[in-house]
């Protein structure tokens, strides 16, 4: 639907949408600051030099699959088990991608290849609900780059705090994973189906984590998608 996509000439029409994209992320901004904090600790703690830190969050971008992967360098898992895992941490993008491919797939490649890599549980909340005629890529744009440059920042202060206070684990930043996602969830809880699938997520996940039982994150997600499939009728 190339007519969703409007042609912006304007330097400030591109600009506008880009501010109020990085205006409407900033409260998840400040609610992902802490996880930031936790994974430039967490960088220097598995071993990684602070360059190394760093760059791990520019290129890789994805905070879950840092604090796996970090975890698991410090614990010595092999490089395929690393992979296999973050994989699985985040496989919900494809899901993203596909729910976006209606509004993203006309672009020109550059906005393709930026807005995928700038694609985050966070912008998939202020995005994945928009019409393709609502959609405007230099809100994503705008959106995904201060996400970007916030989580980046986070970092460089947990390698620097890290740096000169030692551990930050006794804090209680790991909280703020928690808490960032269940900001994004609650609004998205509006039917049967998808409070089916919450709870049973939630459920799951703590049983599973209480009996330490090996694979509890994957179970409990399509467990839950299961539920909710269900619970929905199977309509679409």
């Amino acid at each position: 639907m190339t007519d969703s996509i409007p042609l912006i000439t304007s330097p400030s029409a591109r600009l506008r949408p880009a501010l109020q994209g990085g205006v409407a992320i900033l409260p998840l901004c400040l609610a992902v600051v802490p996880w930031g904090v936790l994974a430039g600790s967490m960088a220097l703690q598995s071993g990684l030099t602070p360059a190394q830190g760093l760059g791990m969050s520019a290129i890789v971008f994805a905070g879950a699959s840092q604090l796996v992967a970090m975890g698991m360098i410090k614990g010595g898992a092999g490089l395929l088990a690393i992979l296999l895992s973050t994989f699985f941490v985040t496989a919900q993008h494809f899901l993203y991608a596909l729910r976006l491919r209606e509004r993203i797939a006309p672009l020109p490649l550059r906005w393709r290849l930026a807005l995928g890599f700038l694609l985050t549980d966070e912008l998939f909340a202020l995005t994945g609900e928009q019409t393709p005629a609502r959609f405007n890529r230099w809100y994503a744009l705008g959106a995904g780059l201060t996400f970007y440059l916030c989580w980046f920042l986070s970092t460089l202060l947990g390698i620097v705090a890290a740096g000169s206070a030692g551990d930050l684990d006794g804090y209680g930043l790991d909280f703020s994973i928690a808490a960032t996602f269940i900001a994004i969830v609650v609004p998205l809880v509006r039917n049967l189906p998808v409070l089916a699938c919450v709870l049973t997520a939630l459920l799951l996940s703590i049983v599973l984590h209480h009996f330490q039982t090996p694979g509890a994150l994957v179970i409990a997600t399509v467990t839950a998608m299961l539920v909710g499939l269900l619970c929905s009728g199977g309509r679409r």
